[in-house]
């Protein structure tokens, strides 16, 4: 089972996590990565490119000069190809580009990506990624201290929208902030480090490993973090009540 190393904001090693082996061990299909960049990126083309035809184009309503006796090929109108001004015969027209690529196939790419940072020690995991206030100069102090060089493009993937992130990271040429859902080959190639809380390894390994929607594995998170904070709060209010029903008796 692949693991790596969890780091704290001050750029310390505190903990060893265990990483899903059928997410982020298995081995890369450079064909599957292939024919899913492909797609994204030939379905991200618009497809407004325009000429006009001859019928378009303005002007040449009428025969430029008489059938005969000019010595000239015989023409119709200026504005056939052949003029100047005229239209264009064959030339790109709007249309839809797009290549579906199966779930299946898309999944795999993603876990093959994935796998690849591993196996290059290109994936980094925070414990918890949070700023107090927007501001450019703490997150290149976080990026410094992490193990990533200097220069390379980072991406952060993020278990839920950080304005104060956003706002600290849009501002650095190198690094990109994503919320995890919007995870693609396309940015997971494109960057030579991949950044991310715990929480969001936990949503990857259940949407690409168990399954799950997007939707079912935020909700499944939400409930583990609920858990964990239901014991705390529930021992502080048995705490209070209890100093209560102390201070309670000493008066009596």
């Amino acid at each position: 089972m692949p693991s790596t190393t969890v780091y704290n904001m001050a750029g310390e090693a505190i903990d060893q996590l265990e990483l899903s082996e059928q997410v982020f061990g298995v081995i890369p299909n450079v064909a599957v990565l292939h024919q899913v960049v492909t797609a994204q990126l030939v379905n991200r083309r618009q497809g407004n490119a325009s000429t006009k035809t001859r019928s378009e184009v303005s002007g040449g309503n009428s025969k430029p000069y008489k059938q005969k006796g000019t010595g000239r090929a015989r023409q119709g109108s200026t504005r056939s190809p052949q003029f100047r001004h005229g239209g264009t015969v064959f030339g790109p027209r709007p249309h839809r580009y797009h290549h579906d690529v199966p779930k299946k196939m898309r999944r795999l790419a993603i876990r093959s990506a994935l796998s690849d940072k591993v196996a290059n020690d290109s994936l980094i995991i925070l414990d918890n990624l949070t700023l107090e206030v927007p501001r450019t100069k703490d997150m290149l102090n976080i990026l410094a201290k992490l193990p990533a060089s200097e220069g390379k493009r980072v991406l952060i993937l993020l278990p839920q929208r950080d304005e104060n992130v956003i706002y600290s990271a849009r501002n650095i040429p190198t690094a990109k902030v994503q919320h995890v859902s919007s995870i693609n080959v396309v940015e997971l190639l494109k960057h030579d480090y991949l950044i991310m809380p715990v929480s969001t390894v936990r949503w990857i390994e259940l949407v690409f490993g168990e399954g799950l929607s997007a939707d079912e594995a935020s909700e499944r998170l939400a409930e583990v973090v609920a858990v964990v904070v239901t014991p705390d709060a529930t021992e502080a209010a048995e705490t209070s009540d209890e100093v209560t029903s102390t201070e309670s008796d000493s008066e009596a």
